[in-house]
């Protein structure tokens, strides 16, 4: 006879276990499933993530549990630091294993920025089908629309809808800014925060990750009566700009691409590189450890021997070997410079996750002489497009902010809506000389 154990005991300690780094204990409860795609390092090096942007826990909130599919309880423990909170959201069986772990940020009041002119669009709930990768997202449209340009926002990681961080939901700024300005934006869930366990699974790569669900984004907004569908472009953030250009090359109908801090620097190094600008900002925080189990699964991530048959659980993130060799394939930078469409780049200064001295070289390098391509450097902006002063840093996130009115300017004026001579409308004018 199974013993009933209650889940939301479980989960309580499960997250006592989480703030007093005992993590290989945390491992012990993993479910199969779990146990092949995440370990204690994984675990170790999210919770320190975390950890950094709301600084020393102070307390524990209370368990909220609910009943899911078959035997399953969902468990939400919310977590409470110094300067911020989040919600460590778990996946638990009767038998007391995990079969889902997750740290995410925690849903708080949002008020529009001062750009944004509500009476200007309309908003409606929708649903990209793409099957078994089938997502919800959101339609912001310009009353009245005719013709207008649209846009499809692609976030990095397992994002929601509004790429929601702290008190912050950067995507929702971009979609009520740019519509307040005739521009209809399409956003929606990341399939990975919709379907928690894909990036784990054997097989699964950025193709995956991104291609039909933005497919889908894109050829939904084509059809909107308002919108001008040879004017849908693809807008990405960080790994999201990578994906932007992957798409475009695969896509014909994507009429342009807007790059919001994308990387060029491989992955694993760039995480290298993170890991240790976080460790210098607090070096009482006790981060060596961490860093030195990132830097073994970095290693075995860069090995050349890797294979697809080496475990995810060793690998950087969790993910399977089948999305690092794949992204070691894709050479986002050359297939920019290849693209017969317009290209917008903007990058801020302040940014320490895809930075104006490592990343954006590239860029100018493999887009210079691309008449059609531009490269914007917003001097005070973080990776978030968030203005500030002095160097930026995880807390930051924590506190109430928007993204930069010059960003959507700029996005605003390379569509161009009224025609006066963006890349957009000189691409626009050619396809109209070709057709005629």
């Amino acid at each position: 006879m199974t013993t009933q154990i209650d889940p939301a005991v479980v989960a309580a300690t499960v997250v006592e276990m989480l703030r007093d780094g005992r993590f290989d204990q945390v491992e012990q409860l993993f479910a199969p499933a779990l146990a092949a795609a995440v370990s204690a390092e994984t675990v170790r090096t999210g919770w320190a993530g975390a950890i950094a942007k709301t600084g020393a826990i102070r307390t524990l909130g209370e368990v909220i549990a609910t009943p899911i599919d078959g035997d399953l309880t969902r468990a939400i423990v919310p977590v409470h630091g110094e300067s911020g909170g989040f919600e460590v959201r778990l996946a638990v069986d009767a038998t007391g294993r995990l079969h889902g772990l997750r740290l995410a940020p925690v849903e708080s009041t949002w008020a529009p920025p001062p750009y944004v002119e509500p009476r200007r669009f309309v908003e409606q709930e929708i649903t990209l089908e793409c099957g078994p990768l089938t997502v919800p997202g959101t339609l912001t449209l310009p009353r009245g629309a005719r013709g207008v340009p649209a846009v499809v926002l692609i976030s990095s990681g397992a994002n929601d809808r509004d790429v929601t961080v702290g008190p912050n939901k950067p995507f929702k700024d971009l979609a009520w800014g740019l519509a307040s300005r005739g521009v209809a934006v399409l956003r929606f869930d990341k399939v990975t925060h919709v379907h928690t366990q894909l990036q784990h699974e054997p097989g699964f790569t950025m193709v995956e990750e991104y291609l039909p669900n933005v497919t889908a984004a894109v050829r939904f907004l084509q059809e909107q009566g308002g919108v001008d569908p040879t004017r849908v472009v693809v807008a990405g953030h960080s790994g999201g700009g990578k994906a932007a250009v992957r798409v475009a090359a695969a896509e014909p109908a994507v009429a342009g691409v807007v790059m919001l801090a994308a990387d060029t620097v491989p992955l694993p190094r760039a995480a290298a590189r993170v890991f240790h600008y976080i460790a210098e900002l607090d070096p009482a925080a006790g981060m060596g450890s961490i860093l030195t189990q990132a830097a073994v699964a970095i290693a075995r991530t860069e090995d050349p021997a890797l294979s697809p048959e080496t475990p995810g659980a060793e690998l950087l993130f969790g993910w399977p070997a089948s999305y690092w060799l794949d992204l070691r394939q894709f050479d986002q930078v050359a297939t920019a410079a290849a693209l017969d469409r317009p290209i917008l780049v903007l990058q801020g200064g302040r940014d320490y996750q895809v930075t104006e001295a490592d990343d954006l070289p590239a860029w100018r390098v493999a887009l210079d002489g691309k008449t059609d391509a531009t490269i914007q450097v917003f001097a005070d902006d973080d990776h978030m497009f968030f203005p500030g002063r002095g160097p930026s840093a995880p807390a930051d996130y924590e506190v109430p902010q928007h993204v930069d009115p010059a960003v959507v300017d700029a996005i605003v004026q390379w569509l161009a809506p009224d025609g006066r001579g963006s890349s957009m409308s000189r691409l626009l004018s050619r396809l109209g000389r070709r057709q005629s």
